[in-house]
């Protein structure tokens, strides 16, 4: 009897200890290795590898985490992972497992490679940490740049009034314009030519003859060694002279918008040398100073009168001694 009941035990003993996670333990044990060694290769919590151990599956996140991490353990001691497997899901299936996933359906290939919780809600609060932190940088930074952005936009309000439309109408009052070089004196030379290089033209002048610049030539210019001995008129108005000295002259723009660029025409140039004249006959005024001085002796000039009249008083001195021939007068 004592036997029966022995084996009878014995047979109690094996059903109960058919828990997957016992059979794991006892694998582990087998083996000699701890709970330490096998987290680090199957990168599986410690504390995990407890739960499976103690058939405690509940305690996982979920049932993808109880098959999955039970798989791996049973790789890792040498046990088959599909009995494995296949026990844990009858223990799951036997309402062990109380807590479902939503994706109960779906086990994990590697679940060593699925974060832990504790991982999972680390990660959570980092980046929650790393949102608020991003938000008050942009608040701060791109936030406070706004108002100068707000500045800035009015600014090319003030930029459209278009000042280029006045200085159109001043350079190129007539678009049409010709412009005529005319010789002051004998043996000017010029050569005139298009900006691409093409000549136009190329003489020796005599005094007074002139030279008309084409007016479809595309930005004229001109080569000359007497710029000062060239009269210009754009439109038969004249312009300003090209120098005012002899000298080598080149690549001088001479189109009706550029001579009229140039400002002030020959004219002007009358009444900077005329300018010094009036200076000269400025000092020359000071001369009715002594005019001034003229209206004093007029003053003077009625007692000068009688200064004559009194020259004869000395004359009847010597009529005392001639009476007779003063009686006959």
């Amino acid at each position: 009897m004592d036997s029966e009941h022995d084996e009878s035990a014995d047979g109690a003993g094996e059903t109960t200890n058919v828990g997957a996670g016992a059979q794991l333990r006892a694998a582990r044990e087998a083996l000699q290795v701890d709970l330490a060694q096998v987290a680090a290769e199957t990168r599986i919590p410690v504390r995990h590898l407890q739960v499976i151990e103690s058939g405690q599956f509940e305690a996982l996140p979920s049932r993808a985490y109880a098959i999955g991490f039970s798989r791996t353990f049973a790789k890792a001691v040498g046990l088959d992972p599909v009995k494995i497997t296949d026990a844990v899901r009858s223990e799951l299936a036997d309402g062990t497992m109380r807590r479902t996933a939503p994706g109960s359906g779906m086990e994990p290939g590697d679940p060593a490679r699925l974060p832990s919780a504790g991982l999972a809600w680390a990660g959570a609060i980092a980046a929650f940490v790393l949102a608020v932190g991003a938000f008050a940088f942009y608040s701060s930074y791109f936030g406070a740049g706004t108002e100068p952005g707000s500045l800035l936009t009015p600014a090319p309000d003030p930029a459209p009034p278009p000042v280029a439309r006045p200085s159109t109408a001043m350079t190129s009052p007539d678009p049409g314009a010709v412009v005529v070089l005319t010789a002051l004196e004998d043996g000017v030379w010029l050569r005139v030519y298009e900006e691409g290089g093409e000549r136009l033209l190329e003489r020796t002048l005599r005094r007074g003859e002139a030279v008309t610049v084409p007016a479809t030539a595309t930005d004229p210019r001109i080569n000359t060694g007497r710029p000062d001995a060239l009269e210009i008129t754009v439109g038969g108005k004249p312009a300003a002279k090209l120098a005012d000295r002899a000298m080598t002259l080149s690549n001088a723009p001479v189109s009706a918008a550029a001579l009229l660029a140039r400002g002030p025409s020959a004219q002007a140039v009358a009444p900077d040398v005329s300018a010094p004249a009036a200076i000269r006959t400025a000092p020359s005024r000071p001369a009715p100073a002594p005019a001034a001085i003229s209206r004093s002796p007029e003053v003077p000039a009625a007692p000068t009168a009688p200064a004559p009249d009194s020259t004869p008083a000395p004359a009847p001195e010597p009529s005392d001694d001639g009476n007779d021939e003063a009686a006959p007068d």
